[in-house]
């Protein structure tokens, strides 16, 4: 079974071009599975039925996992059966019946714009880390792009003639996506003084466009941390983190009059249902501001 998942993980990477990150994910899903099944002394996939699969997500809602989390794993149980079925492994798929978990729907946290006006004036321009932060921050609100996205920019990808970046998302499909005037500006000003800070790049074709003290490439932790502590000095969000600027990104993008689709991809998201999430953010907030200002609301 152990060489079943090697083979499903390596189709994953190497056919259909999923992240590393996704990919990781099912890895540990999958490797909970099997230890679910040793424990159950069920030793091949083929004897797996619905039954088998109900108990494995039970023993996981048991021990306190939440919904979200079942639900990732029911996707990752789909995918590996699915595969399984399609190379004659099994002989019929057992996660067909199997019901979705019940997931409470969060609508995105969003800044409203003039916290984000705010955010965009908290770094310290006139160090080197503070003109990093405030391209960065500019960066992430400008285009919408991901976390995962923005630390694996290289300085290559940013055209300023033609005011874009080419950016590299889930599935590692590439985009190009306009740069605002101001997020462009503070790309420059950073790029201008680490040059002139620090020492000259081996390769030109791979210098990372945003890099630490030590000039090694930034990271997602990294990165989370510092919107973060930005975040804190403007708003009282319950989530401070890169992906709250693109929520609110797409909010002021379609609360300003842009049309769906085009916003969508601007997001790389691959179905419009999951743009459709951020209509939902402006009409909850047009009813807000309904009921607070019509004197008959």
């Amino acid at each position: 079974m152990q060489k079943v998942v090697r083979s499903y993980l390596e189709y994953l990477e190497q056919e259909r071009n999923f992240s590393p990150h996704t990919i990781q994910n099912y890895a540990i899903d999958l490797r909970q599975f099997l230890s679910f099944l040793q424990a159950e002394r069920i030793d091949s996939l083929s004897t797996v039925d619905r039954a088998t699969l109900r108990a494995f997500l039970g023993s996981k809602l048991d021990k306190g996992l939440s919904r979200k989390s079942v639900a990732r794993k029911i996707a990752s149980l789909r995918s590996f059966f699915k595969y399984l079925s399609r190379k004659k492994v099994v002989g019929s798929n057992p996660t067909l019946s199997l019901v979705n978990a019940r997931l409470e729907k969060r609508l995105p946290e969003v800044l409203d714009e003039h916290a984000v006006v705010r955010l965009l004036e908290q770094p310290d321009v006139t160090t080197l880390d503070g003109k990093r932060d405030k391209a960065i921050l500019e960066l992430f609100y400008s285009c919408g792009i991901r976390l995962s996205e923005l630390v694996h920019l290289n300085v290559s990808h940013i055209n300023f003639a033609q005011a874009s970046v080419k950016v590299c998302g889930k599935g590692r499909k590439e985009r190009i996506l306009p740069v605002g005037r101001q997020a462009l500006h503070a790309l420059r000003v950073y790029l201008q003084e680490r040059k002139k800070q620090q020492s000259s790049f081996k390769s030109e074709a791979v210098i990372p466009l945003f890099t630490l003290a030590n000039r090694k490439r930034t990271y997602g932790v990294a990165v989370t941390r510092m919107v973060k502590r930005y975040m804190n000095a403007v708003s009282e969000l319950e989530k401070k983190s890169p992906h709250v600027l693109r929520h609110s990104f797409a909010t002021h993008l379609l609360n300003r009059g842009a049309g769906l689709a085009a916003v969508k991809e601007l997001l790389g998201h691959e179905s419009l249902s999951t743009t459709q999430v951020y209509t939902h953010i402006s009409t909850d907030r047009l009813r807000k501001v309904y009921q607070q200002s019509h004197p008959k609301a």
